[in-house]
């Protein structure tokens, strides 16, 4: 469903009342409110027993998981029982997240399962919840099938959305999979597992590109030198190499030898700390270079 930029909304925005940044800590009544009408309007003509038994089953799964018995709790009391009596933030995300995975996966063709319209889209609902998510200056996005954390919408939607978009090829599933562990790491502060995985999704990236044009590596093979193969392939025209000459420098040094610093060895009888700035520098590097290698790719011949 469209959302209007209403005339309160306007003079909120006049009044400086809208959050200029984004916060993670607390999910604001309204916004709670506004993603039920989303799911509401969703499945509104599909509440039968396949509907309880969707969301009884997303219900079993996180309260197996967070240790806790179960209530007798059905239907749409399970949507209200984590929207508007569940604290903690990433608890409500947990739902959020399966919930909208379930909008996503299941009735993404519902026009064909139902001789009635529904008033939203799967793909209208994710857009709406987004858009809400930005709204209330909550810094986290519905992407891929999981909720990621966002620290800057503009890097977010030039560089890690359209990566996203890239690495859903099937051919890329391995890096996508680490890529999207390193936001799973990063959204649950295990900021010395995003480098790993952010490390792991760089490489595998750079395997397939060499699976693909049929260039041959070890699998021992370290970024640095899969590196050094790519560019030996002319993956970036040589015309281009000698106008970027610190580029293979940048690639070598970046992604590979930040994470192998930090995360990748031993940490010695002082354990390391990673910060929060480091790692979301890290995750946005790795999905700039990570695009510029798959566009690169594509403008092969």
């Amino acid at each position: 469903m469209k959302v209007y930029d209403i005339y309160s909304k306007r003079q909120k925005r006049l009044r400086g009342q809208f959050p200029d940044v984004y916060q993670y800590v607390d999910i604001p009544q309204a916004l709670r409110v506004q993603i039920v009408y989303i799911i509401n309007d969703v499945i509104a003509e599909q509440v039968d027993l396949q509907f309880i038994r969707n969301f009884s089953e997303i219900y079993s799964r996180l309260y197996r998981e967070y240790g806790k018995l179960q209530q007798l709790i059905v239907g749409k009391d399970i949507i209200n029982l984590f929207m508007f009596n569940t604290q903690e933030t990433e608890h409500v995300l947990d739902f959020i997240e399966l919930s909208f995975k379930l909008i996503d996966y299941t009735y993404t063709n519902r026009t064909k399962l139902s001789e009635k319209s529904p008033k939203l889209t799967a793909e209208t609902a994710i857009e709406e919840l987004n858009s809400r998510f930005r709204e209330h200056g909550l810094g986290y996005q519905y992407e891929s099938g999981e909720i990621i954390r966002v620290d800057s919408q503009r890097i977010h939607a030039e560089a890690v959305k359209p990566v996203l978009i890239l690495l859903s090829d099937t051919r890329f599933q391995g890096a996508n999979e680490e890529f999207l562990k390193a936001h799973e790491h990063y959204r649950h502060g295990r900021y010395k597992e995003c480098l790993v995985e952010c490390l792991k999704a760089f490489e595998s990236t750079m395997k397939t590109i060499c699976d693909i044009r049929g260039w041959i590596y070890q699998p021992g093979d370290t970024a640095k030198n899969l590196i050094n193969l790519c560019f030996q392939n002319n993956l970036i025209p040589t015309y281009l190499q000698t106008q970027v000459t610190s580029l293979k420098s940048s690639l070598e040094s970046g992604v590979p030898t930040m994470r192998n610093k930090n995360a990748g060895h031993g940490q010695g009888s002082q354990p390391l700390t990673v910060p929060q700035y480091f790692a979301a520098y890290q995750l946005h590097m790795t999905a700039s270079t990570i695009l510029f290698l798959l566009e690169a790719e594509k403008a092969l011949p």
